[in-house]
């Protein structure tokens, strides 16, 4: 499943900056953390989208 990974590194990126600012009480760096995520999780979304309209999608074939 490659289209499942284009947000990924966002998504990781995300939770370690949340995590970081739960850890120091930074709610900006963890505010931060979280849009990323979201990112990353958009980008997931997008390129399934983009995969099924171009009929790239492997889930359903077999």
């Amino acid at each position: 499943m490659v289209s499942n990974q284009h947000g990924l590194k966002d998504q990781a990126a995300g939770k370690f900056k949340e995590v970081k600012g739960k850890i120091t009480g930074d709610r900006q760096e963890e505010a931060a953390g979280k849009t990323q995520k979201v990112l990353g999780k958009a980008k997931d979304k997008v390129q399934d989208l983009k995969d099924s309209l171009t009929g790239n999608d492997k889930e359903g074939t077999q």
